[in-house]
């Protein structure tokens, strides 16, 4: 529904499985709508143009920045942040155990890239994972670390032997 002459808008958005009913304004990106609107500050602002990945969500299973996507083209979407993984999952458990942060700014960002990369290819080689990473930038250049963290989540999801593990593994 379109307010007459406020340029705002009400609109259904599903993130993380549950659905909310947000007002819009047309400029609003899907980062601040999560911050500011549902509270759900997992996804960082950092450069806020689309270059560092701290904002990383997932649209559909994939990777977006979320700065640099409108929340008016979220509706009928599924979205899920990093709040939405529950942190069970073998990428986050993995992070941990590797040490796959210093900061942390990044890490949300990077753990959604990662878990996506694992949903679709739980076999990715150290060059496939390499070039997911690199859409995103760790200012403490914690990227051995986080690649490392990678194989050892993907580890984990072969000894479970299937995909759900990748949501599921403690």
């Amino acid at each position: 529904m379109q307010g007459r002459g406020s340029g705002k808008r009400e609109v259904e958005l599903t993130v993380n499985g549950k659905k909310h009913q947000v007002t819009l304004r047309s400029a609003d990106t899907l980062l601040r709508v999560l911050r500011e609107c549902l509270g759900l500050t997992g996804a960082k602002a950092g450069c806020e143009n689309g270059d560092c990945g701290a904002c990383t969500v997932l649209v559909d299973d994939t990777p977006i920045k979320s700065c640099f996507m409108l929340a008016v083209e979220a509706p009928g979407r599924k979205v899920t942040t990093i709040e939405g993984l529950g942190g069970e999952t073998a990428v986050q458990q993995a992070f941990i155990e590797k040490f796959a942060f210093q900061c942390g700014f990044c890490t949300p960002g990077f753990i959604m890239v990662s878990h996506a990369l694992l949903q679709l290819n739980p076999d990715a080689d150290d060059e496939e994972i390499r070039g997911w990473l690199q859409s995103n930038l760790c200012r403490c250049t914690s990227y051995e670390e986080i690649r490392v963290a990678v194989q050892v989540a993907m580890a984990k999801i072969r000894r479970k032997g299937d995909s759900d593990s990748i949501q599921n593994h403690v």
